[in-house]
């Protein structure tokens, strides 16, 4: 039996089949251009999303599906901004009851309608990608143009490299086939079989509060493509990205036959505890989350009904041993350190310095010296407000700002943390990163994660023992990102055979344009799952081949 395409299927194909080329060539592609120019999106985009986005604030969310009627509001905005939007309240039972039935129909349309469905959600959110970058922007303290990018066009292009991976897998297998075995002297036994793609059951995206859509995408579009209806809970102060996207993947859903409900939203109200008790629904089978590795280990352990994505903590490491463009180094990490305040899950927090310094094209620099010289690149960037601030963003939780008075009282401060006051909102929260000079032997303090912006300048015997405490802390603790800079090529193979022990993403030397907390979609993987910072990786096969099963039925010719 011969699948019809779907009409979305035939107007995305193509960006479908670009997808596929690209997960298997690993070159640079991108969907969604990254650029929030007038040029690219039109002179009215920008204004026409800011509006869109404004239209929603200190009034009930528009989203029509399942509800005990009341509405809840949790969002608090690091700029200072009012929100005070509303949105619709179910219990657990409510939502699932409601997924579980939407299932059968989205199941038996078939890898090649469902695909094409998922591709015109994400047309329609590139459609909208202003509204829904100033929705990330306001929840999550990141400055717009990094909104845009991260919370937009890099988010669409994870959740393609998703959908392209998910088909690619649906597909393996061909779904029907004829089979013959001779039989001696009679006739061959012929047999007729059909290979059925089917869907765990109901998937549970728990979103973040830093990154709500890039972290969140992968995973509910993973589960959507392979038949699987999701429910969306949110972080309680990320609500409005994840519900713009609810929002659109229902009208999409509705305009091509579906019913709504395959997409839910789960706003929680306080201390609710709404994921927890959705994660341990028996009707709930899969589990994505991004967040605390507290969390993320009590979800592995008991949401034992579910398969389980987990993106936890991890201490991202750099080794630094010698380098041919000094001010480069400096500049990068500099960068590294600022862009989002350091609130990222790949920011490098361990940077291990030789005790007795490096070379570099500079001549021999101390210890000192190259702390201090990355110490000055942030500075550099921070120094003026107005500019600082488009780097920074604001601090996104409370959370952030007790680690910034702890660790206050460690080490050697080689760069002090400063309040700053944003030019264009007076109530945000915005702190510059601090970085504190600390011995090896301080293994307590650098050996847990401190997130946000918060680094260590760690003082090593040698590049050798650097490799030691990256393999000992990462090996234990995990890690998303790690980075060496090297002149000598036997250091950066040894750097890498540990990296490959540890199971950390490495880069080297990079002191341009790249930066070792940024990941490319269809190129770069976010996470390995092999150490305890992920137990899996945006995205493979892996990532999403246990989100279905093949089933098969034969009957005899």
């Amino acid at each position: 039996m011969t699948e019809t395409p779907h009409p979305l299927y035939a107007r995305h194909a193509e960006t479908l089949n670009r997808a596929l080329t690209a997960i298997a060539e690993r070159g640079y592609w991108s969907a969604y251009p990254e650029s929030p120019s007038p040029r690219v999106y039109g002179e009215t985009a920008a204004a026409d999303g800011k509006a869109a986005f404004e239209a929603y604030l200190g009034a009930d969310f528009p989203l029509d599906q399942p509800s005990d009627g009341d509405r809840v509001a949790t969002e608090h905005s690091p700029f200072g901004v009012p929100l005070n939007v509303r949105y619709p309240h179910a219990d657990a039972d409510q939502l699932v009851a409601a997924a579980s039935a939407a299932l059968p129909a989205w199941r038996d349309a078939g890898p090649q309608a469902r695909v094409g469905v998922c591709l015109e959600i994400l047309d329609r959110l590139h459609r909208n990608v202003f509204e829904l970058a100033n929705a990330v922007q306001f929840t999550s303290g990141q400055a717009f143009v990094m909104a845009f990018q991260a919370g937009g066009a890099h988010a669409l292009d994870r959740a393609l490299e998703a959908l392209a991976y998910a088909y690619a897998e649906m597909t393996r297998h061909p779904g029907t086939a004829g089979w013959e075995k001779a039989a001696g002297k009679g006739d061959p036994l012929r047999m007729s079989k059909t290979f059925h793609v089917v869907p765990r059951g109901v998937a549970l995206v728990i979103g973040c509060n830093t990154f709500p859509t890039w972290n969140s995408y992968p995973g509910l579009f993973a589960s959507l493509v392979t038949g699987n209806p999701v429910v969306v809970k949110p972080h309680p102060r990320a609500v409005l990205p994840l519900a713009v996207t609810v929002r659109y993947a229902r009208q999409v859903l509705a305009e091509a036959g579906f019913d709504p409900n395959l997409v839910l939203l789960a706003p929680e109200a306080p201390d609710e505890k709404l994921a927890s008790t959705l994660a341990l629904h028996p009707a709930v089978r899969i589990v994505d989350f991004t967040g605390s590795t507290e969390y993320g280990d009590w979800l592995e352990a008991n949401a034992r009904q579910a398969a389980v994505y987990t993106e936890k903590a991890g201490l991202n490491t750099v080794v630094i041993d010698s380098t041919d463009d000094f001010a480069g180094m400096c500049r990068n990490l500099g960068f590294t350190l600022t862009l989002y305040s350091g609130q990222m899950c790949t920011t490098s927090q361990n940077i291990l310095i030789p005790r007795d310094g490096i070379d570099t094209d500079q001549g021999h620099k101390s210890f000192d010296e190259v702390a201090g010289g990355i110490a000055a690149a942030v500075g550099k960037l921070t120094g003026d407000p107005a500019r600082g601030v488009e780097l920074t963003g604001a601090i996104v939780n409370d959370g952030v700002l007790e680690r910034l008075d702890e660790v206050a009282k460690v080490g050697s401060p080689v760069l002090e943390s400063r309040t700053v006051e944003h030019p264009s909102f007076p109530d945000a929260v915005v702190r510059t990163p601090t970085i504190v000079k600390l011995d090896a032997g301080d293994t307590a303090t650098y050996s847990r994660e401190w997130f946000g912006p918060i680094s260590f300048a760690i003082a090593t015997d040698s590049t050798a023992h650097s490799l030691e405490i990256l393999r000992s802390t990462v090996g234990e603790q995990g890690a998303l990102t790690a980075a060496v800079y090297s002149t000598d090529d036997a250091v950066l193979d040894a750097t890498e055979a540990a990296a490959i022990e540890v199971g950390v993403h490495l880069s080297a030397n990079l002191t341009g344009g790249v930066f070792v907390n940024q990941s490319a979609a269809f190129s770069d993987f976010h996470g390995s799952g092999a150490n305890a910072a992920a137990n899996s990786a945006l995205t493979d096969g892996a990532y999403v081949a246990n989100r279905f099963r093949i089933v098969q039925s034969r009957r005899h010719v």
